[in-house]
């Protein structure tokens, strides 16, 4: 459950900068809005399972760059995770798609800080899941 509730928040965290964000824009088979919110929620879906897969890879390797960078490294990991993403959509044919590494780079951030604060403003809402009592 707390898995497809971050993929529902990150999917609005990617719809709301794709409207900010002038280099990144979600590509749907149709103009509907269901159609768009589909293809969010694909695309969300997708940024997950590279996340958790790759990005977890490449955060392993390259823990010696975090620790000597104090963490900026990040940075450039979650636009690169947002580039495979965009490569995959592109494969596909829908999805999204970013103009560039520095348009992926601002998005990876503003998708990482709106998916944090809309993780904070519904934890009162869904709240933790409580451990089970024996």
């Amino acid at each position: 459950m707390r898995f497809l509730l971050r993929v529902v928040f990150t999917a609005v965290a990617i719809w709301l900068v794709t409207l900010f964000v002038g280099g990144i824009h979600i590509v749907s088979y149709g103009e509907a809005w269901w159609q768009i919110a589909l293809t969010t929620l694909g695309v969300a879906l997708v940024f997950a399972l590279v996340n958790a897969t790759i990005g977890n890879l490449i955060r392993i390797v390259a823990f010696p760059l975090y620790i000597l960078t104090l963490g900026i490294v990040a940075l450039f990991v979650n636009a690169f995770l947002l580039m495979i993403v965009h490569w995959i959509s592109e494969a596909v044919g829908v999805g999204l798609r970013v103009d560039g590494f520095w348009w992926g780079m601002l998005a990876a951030v503003c998708i990482a800080f709106l998916t944090w604060l809309i993780t904070i403003l519904t934890r009162p809402i869904f709240g933790k899941e409580r451990p089970r009592e024996r």
